[in-house]
């Protein structure tokens, strides 16, 4: 039996899970419908959670593999109903700014969340993980059950496919 609880589980876990998700999804309604599903999959699971291993990061790989299915089974068009993101912060446009700087931003947020949904969608995961969360290497390829060097040819792929997309809302 582990020693971690439900609850303390959720405690550790639950913000970052959402903030994958969000960045996953492109929607808050759709992000929380995920992270629920994730959490409900890693409280179900608890009793054969390893302790010496990093809840975060296995709470990180339900969400992605709860993605993926999502994805798969529905072919989802949640990035059509995006919420406007600051890629840099991950939050809403700040209200003090100025109403152009704040549409500017609201245009480039979401041309943002627009070309990053053009990726492929193991690369779109790998990158969210390393850029947009900070994840290191070997904890994304632990989370994504893949080699380091699969990460490292994702992300070089998809950062080169990000910068491509972007350079067609700069050149319009």
């Amino acid at each position: 039996m582990s020693k971690l609880s439900a609850e303390e589980l959720v405690r550790l876990t639950l913000d970052r899970a959402y903030t994958l998700a969000l960045r996953l999804t492109g929607n808050e309604a759709d992000a929380w419908d995920l992270t629920q599903d994730a959490l409900l999959k890693a409280i179900s699971g608890l009793d054969g959670f390893r302790d010496e291993a990093d809840p975060r990061t296995w709470v990180y790989r339900i969400t992605l593999n709860a993605w993926k299915n999502q994805v798969g089974s529905r072919l989802w068009k949640w990035w059509r109903r995006l919420a406007p993101i600051d890629p840099a912060s991950g939050d809403p446009p700040s209200r003090e700014d100025s109403p152009e700087r704040s549409l500017d931003a609201k245009e480039r947020a979401r041309e943002f969340e627009a070309a990053l949904s053009g990726l492929d969608p193991e690369d779109r995961a790998t990158l969210v993980l390393r850029e947009l969360d900070g994840m290191r290497y070997a904890d994304i390829a632990r989370t994504m059950d893949v080699p380091i060097g699969t990460v490292k040819s994702r992300l070089y792929r998809a950062r080169a496919a990000l910068a491509r997309l972007l350079e067609k809302y700069d050149d319009a």
